[in-house]
């Protein structure tokens, strides 16, 4: 498989995070969207890393560390979304105009 079919599946999965971060209004699926956009960043790590000019592990262990951050990003996220719609009963990213409760 050529390098071009992993980059274009990467670029399609990041312009579906893309849509969902700008045009969706609840906060779950802005999440979901985001980590999309890291999947298809770390998708780009292991593809280069195969099929650059220098073939490496160093893409991969890059990839290991973003699916790392990624993970503690979603859960420090879904933290913060338990904690406001607790305190605003909803999760529409528009009603979170204020910092304060």
């Amino acid at each position: 498989m050529p390098a071009t079919s992993y980059l274009a599946l990467a670029a399609i999965l990041f312009c579906i995070g893309l849509y969902g971060v700008l045009t969706k209004r609840n906060a779950v699926i802005v999440l979901f969207s985001i980590e999309l956009m890291l999947n298809a960043a770390n998708l780009n790590l292991v593809a280069f890393s195969k099929f650059g000019l220098f073939a490496d592990i160093a893409g991969q262990v890059f990839s290991l560390f973003s699916i790392t951050v990624a993970a503690a990003e979603a859960a420090v996220g879904i933290a913060i979304l338990i904690t406001l719609y607790r305190r605003r009963q909803t999760v529409d990213v528009d009603r979170f105009d204020t910092m304060k409760g």
